[in-house]
């Protein structure tokens, strides 16, 4: 492995340590990761490398300076990772906790399967953003592609653009808020009315998200879409049906 250097970082105002894809190999920036020796930590030259800060379970802050490859902070636990760039399929999938900031837009499946933390596109997401979610928080900046939300069980989904076709199809008990347009809803997903509670959780996660401040943020044209319940429970006069 190529020897790590200190780079000032000057946003954070702290030294952090610089590994180089140039010259390092991913399986061993994620070696680091996995047993790191510094808090901080700059990833020059990604290029699109795969599975870039995969697994990672210490609470550490990893910068990655470019585009992100597939499954980039997949399994996160813990730690803070942003990627100054675009992210392919499935940044972020099945996290546990922590948080994961994309400066750009992400590709399809981001936070698939996701337990929880907070994911934060700041651009816009393609297909299935927030499948089978099971209570990780996904803010979008932008917009959504089709089928989003596809049988997402727990957590929260907050999209400040538009919705693509499917949105919510099979939803379980997860809540989406839309600002935009939607297009045509998922089986069983229905709009719900926005009460006080849902415009107070709306507005922590976009706080959280660093789009708003506090109860100040512009909460305007938000709607909320969930389950109508229909689906997925055992109904005994259609027994015959299963």
């Amino acid at each position: 492995m190529a020897a790590l250097s200190p780079a000032e970082n000057t946003a954070a105002t702290v030294t952090a340590t610089t590994i180089d894809l140039a010259t390092s190999s991913v399986r061993e920036l994620n070696a680091e990761l996995h047993a790191p020796s510094a808090p901080h930590y700059e990833v020059l030259n990604p290029r699109g490398a795969h599975a870039l800060a995969a697994g990672l379970h210490h609470p550490v802050t990893v910068d990655i300076r470019g585009h992100a490859g597939y499954y980039c902070a997949g399994m996160n636990d813990g730690a803070t990772v942003t990627v100054h760039g675009n992210a392919s399929t499935g940044v972020a999938e099945n996290m546990m906790s922590g948080s994961v900031r994309v400066r750009g837009d992400a590709s399809q499946s981001a936070g698939a399967t996701g337990h929880g933390g907070l994911l934060v596109i700041e651009g816009s997401a393609s297909m299935r953003c927030g499948i089978s979610m099971k209570g990780i928080d996904i803010v979008v900046g932008g917009d959504i592609g089709p089928m989003s939300a596809f049988m997402a069980q727990a957590g929260r989904l907050v999209v400040c653009g538009d919705a693509g076709d499917g949105l919510g199809d099979s939803i379980y008990e997860a809540r989406v808020y839309v600002r935009g347009k939607v297009g045509a809803l998922g089986a069983d997903c229905v709009e719900k009315p926005l009460r006080e509670e849902h415009r107070a959780e709306l507005a922590e996660l976009l706080t959280a998200a660093g789009l708003g401040q506090g109860g100040s943020v512009d909460l305007g044209g938000f709607r909320r879409f969930g389950s109508a319940r229909q689906l997925y429970h055992f109904t005994a006069h259609n027994s015959a049906s299963y």
